[in-house]
């Protein structure tokens, strides 16, 4: 249920009407923009007389969600959010690049792409330390070492870090990093979603391989529900019957997602086609749709990563997709 409060109404009557409904067992989410303020209630609505709350004088209108999600519901947060890194702004008109390789390999490496996405205009950087991987034989990343070697790419260059977390065990580990990665195969892993309600730092959250955009959601209201509202969340394409590409980028998710929610909307064209060369022109498409970012794997020698080296571009294929995304935002912003 949402209650929309009339303009201009006193925080001293806000703050009555909060606390009549907190003692009704509610949680209340406040939303305050420029021209009205939201009341997102949460829990169970059914003892609450909907006439009686609109009959208010400081109450405009009283509606039903009917969504399962709540927290996440743009019908809570009318406003689009902004997720802050460090001196990063994401969302509402704040559009950001996020590039690097798929897998930390060594400090050369990842030390020489920070430098060469951050020159083209990318302002966090991405780089996996813990893998997950189809296959128990490949290369699944240095783990906590991979973490330190991005640390020192921070200090080098300093752009943010962006990396995946996979297990509750590691998140002591994670202190430091930036922005923590959910991947796609642990979209629904509940308890680790719990607990990053816990973790003061934006999360990003990819859509799993064959989940809805409900399911998508719903587990962002997992994370929120738990406390932390930071949340991004991330199209990277669903497996569908293709047999050309990795995956089928679903851009119409980006439109839909904001329509439904407040949360930014960043697309991974890398993981979505699996091919270089599709990369930019699904980038491009995913600007112009109106994302909120891009998250793009970038390798100074793809041909020998360790790690989805196909789908990489090299920095200076970074540098001209840039400039062409920089050209699109001209447009549309």
């Amino acid at each position: 249920m949402i209650v929309v409060l009339k303009h201009g109404v006193s925080e001293e009557k806000k703050q009555q009407l909060i606390a009549w409904l907190q003692a009704l067992g509610l949680r209340i989410h406040i939303s305050d923009g420029e021209f009205q303020t939201v009341l997102g209630l949460v829990g169970d609505t059914s003892s609450v007389d909907m006439d009686l709350v609109e009959s208010l004088d400081i109450v405009d209108s009283v509606k039903r969600v009917s969504e399962p999600f709540k927290m996440c519901n743009r019908k809570f947060h009318p406003e689009s959010m902004v997720v802050e890194v460090g001196d990063v702004k994401i969302g509402a008109g704040n559009f950001v690049m996020i590039a690097g390789p798929c897998s930390v390999e060594s400090e050369e490496q990842i030390v020489t792409v920070a430098k060469a996405v951050k020159a083209a205009g990318a302002k966090l950087m991405r780089g996996g330390a813990f893998k997950p991987r189809t296959s128990p034989y490949d290369f699944a990343g240095l783990k906590a070492e991979g973490l330190e070697l991005l640390k020192i790419a921070r200090r080098e260059t300093g752009l943010p870090i962006v990396t995946e977390l996979m297990n509750i065990n590691d998140l002591p580990l994670f202190e430091d990093v930036d922005v923590i990665q959910i991947g796609a195969r642990n979209m629904q892993n509940f308890d680790l979603l719990r607990e990053l309600g816990h973790v003061d730092k934006p999360i990003l959250l990819k859509r799993g391989l064959a989940n809805t955009l409900k399911e998508l959601l719903m587990s962002a209201e997992y994370i929120m529900a738990s406390g932390n509202e930071q949340v991004m969340l991330c199209e990277r394409g669903i497996r569908t019957f293709s047999d050309y590409t990795r995956n089928t980028l679903d851009l119409s998710a980006v439109p839909m997602l904001h329509e439904l929610s407040h949360l930014p909307v960043i697309v991974d064209p890398s993981h979505a086609t699996g091919i270089a060369k599709l990369v930019p022109p699904m980038a491009l498409a995913a600007t112009a749709g109106g994302a909120d970012g891009l998250i793009i794997e970038v390798h100074n020698d793809p041909i020998h990563a360790l790690c989805d080296g196909a789908q990489s571009l090299r920095p200076e294929e970074f540098a001209a997709l840039a400039e062409k995304v920089r050209a699109i935002r001209e447009v549309i912003a």
